[in-house]
């Protein structure tokens, strides 16, 4: 989907839903947001990076969502207006399309404020038809890689620590089992190994996305 292919409301507004690196950091100029949840998917650490959390011989592990109809995935939605809208959907096509190989699709999100109805918005989703699609592995499996690789942007641990961290401050009282598993097998693997300690936290939110 082209940036002009989308599907402006009435209001000349548009909502683009974040459930990664987004609900952290939109690097975008954007008029309000909300945090909410999509119905229909869930989100796994499927997608391959090799640019922002990983290279091409070590690509790291990232958010994707994958359809399932009795999941919700959290993360938050970010309304652009006007001329913020193109703008947007530029960066964003470099940063999502081009760069991380995800596409678009148009989900129903649902505010978690009471009152408040649900929105059409813009989602970035990775398929297994995208070359660096790496597809299901153990939890395990997940956190060996995560914890090994870095990109442009930083360690890919910051990456499932920031995501964990946002889950537990803006959604307390949503257990996500499968970002929780891996973040708690990633804290294992450096627990065991003697003189090693996995990046300081601190340093690691301090820079990258």
């Amino acid at each position: 989907m082209k940036p002009r292919d989308v599907i402006i409301n009435e209001k000349n507004d548009l909502w683009i839903f974040g459930y990664g690196s987004l609900v952290w950091k939109p690097d975008f100029a954007y008029k309000r947001s909300k945090v909410g949840c999509i119905k229909g998917y869930k989100r796994r650490f499927w997608h391959g990076d090799d640019f922002y959390r990983g290279d091409k011989e070590n690509p790291g592990r990232v958010a994707t969502l994958v359809e399932d109809q009795e999941a919700c995935t959290w993360g938050v939605a970010y309304e652009v207006t006007d001329s913020q809208i193109e703008e947007s959907l530029q960066y964003l096509n470099m940063r999502e399309v081009v760069l991380g190989g995800y596409i678009t699709e148009r989900v129903e999100f649902i505010p978690k404020e009471k009152g408040q109805g649900a929105l059409l918005a813009l989602v970035y989703i990775a398929t297994s038809d995208n070359p660096i699609y790496l597809g299901p592995a153990s939890d395990k499996e997940i956190a060996a890689q995560i914890a090994i690789c870095r990109g442009n942007a930083g360690h890919n641990i910051e990456y499932l620590v920031r995501l964990a961290e946002f889950m537990r401050l803006y959604c307390p009282e949503v257990w996500d089992e499968h970002l929780f598993s891996i973040e708690a097998a990633v804290l294992n693997i450096f627990h065991h190994c003697e003189g090693i300690k996995p990046p300081d936290q601190k340093s690691l939110l301090l820079g990258g996305s």
